[in-house]
């Protein structure tokens, strides 16, 4: 995607809740997993966007100390404010940083919280990469798309073969989870409503003044109805995928 359409893109993105599916009760069934923390962990959310889970982090773990990365610096200016507003800044720092290129130190963190954003690195050298920051036995939950039936709906296949071709199951997460080195506590589907009321929703609602923006550029107005179709599909074929949380222990 050009430096254009990129910019195209985040627009189409800009002014939601979340930037992805999720919802602020699977956050925290997912923390619920991650005991024991020490009293004040030290907690790196990789991708944070505007910082939904972030701030349902802060709010169950009020001694916790998170580094929130992103590389759309609007996004991190949108978590500094919704931190300001719930109080809890003091204990959030936003950094512009890639995930690809952090350079904290081993055995950094107790926590490390990813949701939607494994994939940009590819989920199985994400979790890999990020294992060296975790303390021993340290946590790291994640969120990955999946397949949820052997039976995949043609048409939603065909869409995702070209969108997120390495999508596997989740039995094939499991293990690449295990295969990284760590010891699987849990996993669980997001419901649909995680989908709808934080994120489809919302963004429906801004495009068709996008369309208009953008009207007679064809090559933007591509994007948006590529979120168009993503929607669509979701609409017609949700038993057969979705987004599944991943709750696992660095090994010993």
């Amino acid at each position: 995607m050009t430096d254009e359409l990129l910019e195209v893109f985040f627009d189409v993105q800009s002014d939601l809740p979340r930037q992805g599916p999720g919802e602020s009760e699977s956050t925290r069934r997912a923390l619920a997993f991650c005991k024991p923390l020490p009293r004040a962990p030290r907690i790196l959310d990789v991708g944070c966007g505007p910082g939904a889970q972030t701030l349902v982090l802060a709010e169950q773990l009020h001694d916790a100390s998170i580094t929130a990365i992103d590389v759309h610096q609007p996004y991190l200016e949108e978590l500094q404010v919704r931190t300001e507003t719930a109080g809890v800044s003091d204990h959030v720092a936003a950094k512009n940083m890639r995930m690809e290129e952090m350079t904290f130190a081993p055995e950094t963190f107790d926590l490390i919280w990813a949701e939607g954003s494994a994939y940009i690195m590819g989920f199985t050298k994400a979790v890999a990469s990020w294992r060296p920051l975790l303390k021993p036995r340290g946590f790291l939950a994640v969120t990955e798309l999946v397949w949820l039936t052997e039976d995949k709906p043609h048409e939603a296949a065909e869409f995702f073969g070209h969108e997120y071709p390495a999508m596997t199951d989740r039995a094939g997460v499991a293990d690449s989870v295990r295969g990284a080195g760590y010891e699987l506590i849990a996993n669980f589907t997001l419901p649909d409503c995680a989908w709808w009321e934080p994120y489809y929703t919302p963004l429906l609602a801004r495009l068709p003044a996008l369309e208009s923006k953008y009207a007679g550029d064809a090559a933007s107005l591509g994007v948006i109805a590529a979120a168009r179709r993503e929607v669509e599909i979701r609409r017609r074929f949700a038993s057969s995928y979705g987004y599944q949380f991943f709750v696992a222990r660095k090994a010993k």
